[in-house]
């Protein structure tokens, strides 16, 4: 008689370990599932410190310190180190309840709670423990089929059980409870560290970039000015300087008060009316704004209303009535009866205009400049 012998395949737990959980290296590696983020944090730091290391390092290093590039190196290391440690390590998840452990487990609750009536809830399934002289409540994972030890809760993107729970990180795509606290703490603090260290040391960088090509004295210089509420003319020239014995009447003698009405004052309009509109050969006209009031009347002749012989007083100038022809931007007037151009007057065949009398009321508002 034979024996057959039937191999079997040795497996590890961590094949068969239930939740949402990667594993790599053999189970060494533990991550959650959604690692994108997690790629995204060690491409801006590794990113960030290449930028550091290929741009600012040769300079500071020549010109400042060869200790600036070793320090870096050494912060760098630390940090992508308490980040793969946080990353890949085991958070402290709970193994879940066997079948017969569960089991059991139900039957307890049952006996302790006793018959429940149909259509009334069952009542909370809670054990008591005592730490430090005071009670502590156990609840129950339904998913898990255990009670929880103290501060531990169920991650709802692991669908495990972690012992000391903190929270779900994204950032490093791993839990974070009580076996990778402190590297989670660790990483934070170098990181922290690391960026600080870049940020000086760039503005260091820029500092000694601008003081080689004078910005920085050009800065101070300004500043020098603002603060006595001066002009470089001024400066330069010597206008309020203590050998002319005169000082300067536009400084209010405070820092403060000249830096806020240089920085902080309100910016005066332009004085120049750069965009506004100007005819030029109007007939009978040199006054730019009354070529302008000529064109307003032409372009609505319904919105200027015209007097009849008997609104005039005996002291009212008679005008020719030139309200029929309508005139564009160009000095071009065209009847609204006839398709072709009309050509306009020369001053020759215009009507003289009668003499104005000085005792006429106020001018109009088109005569006012």
């Amino acid at each position: 008689m034979s024996t057959v012998m039937v191999a079997k395949k040795v497996k590890r737990k961590w094949e068969n370990l239930p939740g949402k959980n990667t594993f790599c290296c053999d189970g060494r590696v533990m991550m959650a599932r959604q690692k994108g983020v997690f790629y995204l944090t060690l491409f801006l730091i590794v990113g960030t410190c290449a930028l550091f290391f290929a741009f600012e390092c040769p300079y500071l290093a020549v010109n400042l310190s060869p200790a600036i590039p070793a320090v870096g190196a050494v912060l760098f290391l630390f940090v992508v180190a308490m980040l793969f440690r946080t990353s890949f390590s085991d958070p402290g998840v709970l193994p879940r309840a066997l079948p017969e452990e569960a089991t059991f487990i139900e039957m307890e609750i049952e006996a302790a709670n006793g018959n429940v009536p149909p259509g009334q809830r069952p009542p909370p399934r809670i054990r008591n423990v005592q730490i430090n002289n005071q009670i502590v409540k156990l609840k129950y994972c339904y998913t898990c089929k255990i009670f929880r030890p103290p501060r531990a809760s169920h991650c709802s993107i692991c669908d495990n059980c972690v012992e000391r729970f903190d929270h779900h990180c994204p950032w490093v795509g791993n839990c974070v409870g009580k076996r990778n606290y402190r590297y989670f703490y660790l990483f934070t603090l170098s990181l922290s560290l690391l960026t600080i260290f870049i940020f000086a040391f760039d503005i260091v960088h820029m500092v000694m970039r601008s003081v080689d090509s004078g910005f920085v004295g050009l800065t101070g210089f300004h500043t020098y000015l603002i603060s006595l509420n001066q002009t470089t003319n001024e400066d330069i020239k010597g206008s309020w300087s203590g050998k002319n014995r005169v000082q300067n009447p536009y400084s209010h003698r405070n820092f403060m008060k000249n830096c806020c009405e240089v920085l902080c004052g309100p910016v005066h309009p332009s004085v120049l009316d750069r965009r506004g509109l100007m005819l030029e050969g109007l007939p009978g006209s040199t006054n730019p704004t009354a070529a302008l009031t000529h064109v307003s009347k032409s372009k609505n002749p319904e919105a200027q209303p015209t007097k009849t012989k008997a609104e005039h007083g005996p002291d009212d100038d008679v005008k020719p009535d030139v309200s029929t022809s309508t005139t564009d931007i160009s000095g071009l007037e065209k009847s609204p009866s006839s398709s072709e151009p009309e050509m306009l007057p020369s001053p020759q065949d215009l009507p003289p205009e009668p003499p104005r009398d000085n005792t006429d009321c106020a001018p109009g508002k088109e005569d006012t400049y």
